[in-house]
């Protein structure tokens, strides 16, 4: 059994694989102040609750973080807890086959490389990641599979917040689709700039992406991940395809590639 764990600024996901089939997976708030030790408490009560692991035991681990004070304690968790299984953290110098064509590859997330790795594997390319997180990333892949480039933007939760703080009559309101587009109230009227308005941007994002990415745009493949994917996905016309454990699936991808010689 493979645990995989995605963390992210806010959310991390934990998927465990028995083969290539994901049979469970949990989500939970990223908290920066965790020790090692509470990181392992919380990970072997999720785990400890499923049923197939009373038999079974987790025999490998596949990590990509985003919040260095995590990583540093997770390293600590592979090392205490989990000292005789196979761990792979996806950092400088771990395979896993994807060109990055950037200014700066450094500059580029963990966990946009590994969506890459798992889109050119499920989709081929050229083909577009939208992660809707934190923030909202477009990953833009080539016809080989190379990351090219991409998009970054405010993301969902990020932006209602901010109206919340900063709009003196406004509040923080559940994005939910509301009776229409033109709303009756101010909870309607912030739900439809939300909702219409993301929608709209991930159409015009996608859509400048695929004309620069292949000359018939319609070749390009657009694919939706992240936690709050859900949530556009019956308003943004310009998605092929749902895969809530794109990332998931790029770290089983990234486990094998360094460690099929092992």
């Amino acid at each position: 059994m493979l645990l995989t764990i995605d963390v992210g600024n806010t959310h991390t996901v934990l998927g465990l694989f028995d083969g290539e089939e994901i049979v469970e997976h949990w989500r939970v708030s990223t908290d920066p102040r965790r020790t090692a030790d509470e990181l392992a408490v919380l990970m072997q009560g999720l785990m400890g609750a499923h049923p197939v692991l009373k038999t079974e035991s987790v025999d490998g681990l596949a990590i990509c973080c985003t919040v260095p004070s995590v990583l540093h304690e997770l390293r600590e968790v592979t090392r205490r807890y989990y000292g005789d299984v196979q761990a792979v953290l996806v950092e400088p110098g771990v395979k896993t086959g994807v060109h990055v064509l950037t200014d700066n590859p450094k500059e580029v997330g963990t966990d946009r490389i590994v969506n890459t790795l798992a889109a050119k594997h499920l989709y081929g390319g050229p083909c577009i990641v939208v992660d809707f997180g934190t923030a909202t990333s477009f990953d833009a892949i080539n016809e080989r599979g190379d990351f090219v480039g991409g998009a970054i933007a405010p993301g969902i939760e990020i932006s209602v917040e901010a109206l919340g703080v900063r709009g003196a009559m406004l509040r923080k309101i559940e994005v939910t689709r509301p009776r229409g587009v033109i709303g009756k109230n101010t909870v309607e009227a912030m739900q439809s700039g939300v909702l219409f308005g993301f929608a709209g941007q991930v159409d015009g994002i996608v859509n400048r992406m695929a004309a620069e990415l292949a000359e018939d745009p319609d070749d390009v493949q657009v694919i939706a991940t992240g936690g709050l994917a859900p949530l556009v996905l019956g308003e943004a016309t310009s998605i092929d395809v749902h895969e809530p454990w794109l990332t998931l699936v790029g770290l089983r991808l990234v486990f094998e590639r360094n460690t099929a010689t092992s």
